[in-house]
C-alpha cells in the first residue's frame, strides 16, 4: 500500500511566479477542465540534498508553477518536503532502513522492485497525462505507459553504463555491452528524453532518431554575511590568510577525488598556504578520503565534511577562493557546476568532455583529469588575480542570463506541452 502524506501547497518564490505568468496564461486549462496530472517516478531516497534529488525537486516545483498536479512516487526513505501542487507517494518499506547510498547496491535493487509494484498499482488507481520517469524507473515506465497509452518522459540524469562501470560486476566488456544495449532500447522507446547537460550527444550517437533535449538547472546567488564566512573559517580551523579551494558533491569514484588529492602537493609547492575543503560525502566515504589525505601527508591542508544541508552551501561557496569539479569519467555535467556558476567563483574543472556543455573558456579553466593538470590549473588561477577575476565575471554573466528560474520553468512547459498533445491523441481517437 502506498504511503501518502497530506498534500501541502506552498507559495512559490515571487521571482519564479512572476517569471512564468505568461506561460501559465498560455497553457491554463479552462475552468471546466481538470488540472493535467503527472506521475513522477523517482527511484531515490527523496528528499535528500544530493544531485538527482535536487533535480527532481526542481522539476516538481516547475510543474506546480505551470498548473500541473503531480504525484511523486519514490522510495520509503527520505524526508518530506512541501512542493507546490505535488503529493509525495512512498512505496512500502520492505524492511527497516534509514538510508540508501548513492550507486548500485542490493538494497537499491530491492527498493526498485518494490517501487515497480507500487508504480503498476498507482497506474490502476489514477489516470495520468504524462509519466515522468527518472533514471532506471524509465524501463518499467515505457512498458506500462505503452500498455495504457500514456506518453513517457525519460529523465536521463546519467548514462547507465557510465553509472555502473565502477562496480565489479559491470567492469568487463560483456556486461558493459549489455548495459549499452539496454540503454539503446530505452532511448528508442521513450516518447521524449530529457538529459543532464552533456548526455545528448552520447544519446544521439547511440540512437540517431532519439527525441532529446538537455536540462540546465536554475541556480541563484545567495548573499552571505561576512561574519557567517568568518564563523565557518573558524569552524574549519583555517587561518585567515590561507587560500581555500572548495569541492562540493558526493565522494563517489567517478568524482575523481583521488586525482584532486594527488594534485595538492604540487599546489602547495606552487602557491603556499592553501587548504582544500571537501564537503558532501557520507561517513564511510569521508573516512576513506581522510585516510588517503593523511597517507599523502596532507592532513593539515585538507578539511573534510559530510553532506551538509543545502542551505549551508552558499556559506561554503562564499568561503572559497576557487571551486573545483574533477570528473574521472562520465559525460554528464554535475549539478554542482550550476551552483558554482551562480556563486561567481573561478572554476577549475577536469575531464572537459563532462563539462564542455556548460563551461567554456570565459567562465572556467578546463584541464585534463590528471594530478599534474589539476595542479597546474589550480595554481594558475590562485596565482593570477586577473585570470581569477575574468573567470568569476564570466560565471556570473552566464548564470544571470541562462540559469534563472524563468528559463527552466519555460523549458519544462514546452516539453510538457508537446507530451500533452501526445496524451490527448488516444482520447480523440476513441
Amino acid at each position: 500500500m502506498l504511503q501518502s502524506p497530506s498534500e501541502t501547497l506552498t507559495d512559490p518564490a515571487p521571482e519564479a511566479r512572476s517569471a512564468v505568468n505568461s506561460a501559465q496564461s498560455a497553457r491554463a486549462p479552462s475552468g471546466a477542465e481538470e488540472p493535467r496530472r503527472v506521475l513522477l517516478v523517482a527511484p531515490q531516497p527523496f528528499y535528500e540534498d544530493r544531485g538527482t534529488c535536487i533535480a527532481v525537486r526542481e522539476v516538481a516545483e516547475a510543474l506546480g508553477l505551470l498548473g500541473y498536479r503531480t504525484d511523486l512516487l519514490t522510495y520509503p526513505v527520505g524526508r518530506s518536503v512541501d512542493l507546490p501542487g505535488t503529493t509525495i507517494l512512498r512505496a512500502p518499506k520492505p524492511y527497516p532502513m534509514r538510508s540508501v547510498r548513492i550507486g548500485f547496491s542490493l538494497r537499491k535493487l530491492i527498493l526498485d522492485a518494490v517501487l515497480v509494484r507500487a508504480f503498476a498499482r498507482q497506474l490502476k488507481r489514477a489516470r495520468y497525462d504524462v509519466i515522468h520517469a527518472v533514471e532506471e524507473a524509465a524501463f518499467p515506465a515505457v512498458i506500462l505507459g505503452r500498455r495504457i497509452g500514456v506518453p513517457v518522459l525519460y529523465d536521463m540524469q546519467s548514462s547507465l553504463p557510465d553509472q555502473m562501470r565502477s562496480h565489479l560486476v559491470f567492469r568487463n566488456p560483456v556486461a558493459l555491452g549489455v548495459l549499452r544495449r539496454c540503454e539503446r532500447w530505452l532511448l528508442e522507446r521513450a516518447d521524449v528524453v530529457v538529459a543532464s547537460s552533456g548526455l545528448a550527444e552520447q544519446a544521439r550517437h547511440a540512437v540517431p532518431s532519439v527525441r532529446i533535449c538537455e536540462w540546465q538547472f536554475p541556480s541563484s546567488r545567495h548573499p552571505v554575511a561576512s561574519d557567517a564566512v568568518r564563523d565557518l573559517r573558524q569552524e574549519l580551523r583555517i587561518q585567515d590568510h590561507a587560500r581555500v579551494v572548495l569541492y562540493s558533491g558526493s565522494f563517489e569514484p567517478y568524482q575523481g577525488l583521488s586525482e584532486l588529492l594527488a594534485a595538492m602537493p604540487q599546489v602547495l609547492r606552487d602557491v603556499g598556504n592553501v587548504v582544500l575543503v571537501l564537503v558532501g560525502g557520507n561517513p564511510s566515504a569521508c573516512a576513506e578520503v581522510r585516510g588517503q589525505a593523511e597517507a599523502m601527508g596532507l592532513g593539515r591542508s585538507v578539511r573534510i565534511r559530510e553532506r551538509q544541508p543545502r542551505h549551508r552551501l552558499p556559506q561554503f561557496l562564499a568561503l572559497a577562493d576557487l571551486v573545483v569539479s574533477p570528473r574521472a569519467y562520465g559525460e554528464n555535467a554535475p549539478l554542482k557546476v550550476f551552483d558554482y556558476l551562480a556563486a561567481g567563483k573561478p572554476i577549475v574543472a577536469s575531464n572537459p568532455g563532462a563539462h564542455r556543455w556548460v563551461l567554456a573558456e570565459d567562465r572556467a579553466l578546463l584541464v585534463e583529469h590528471t594530478p599534474a593538470a589539476l595542479a597546474r590549473g589550480i595554481s594558475a588561477v590562485l596565482s593570477d588575480p586577473g585570470l581569477a577575476a575574468r573567470l568569476s565575471a564570466g560565471a556570473r554573466a552566464f548564470a544571470g542570463s541562462r540559469l534563472h528560474a524563468a528559463g527552466f520553468v519555460e523549458a519544462v512547459g514546452e516539453i510538457y506541452e508537446g507530451l500533452r498533445t501526445r496524451a490527448a491523441a488516444p482520447t480523440a481517437q476513441r
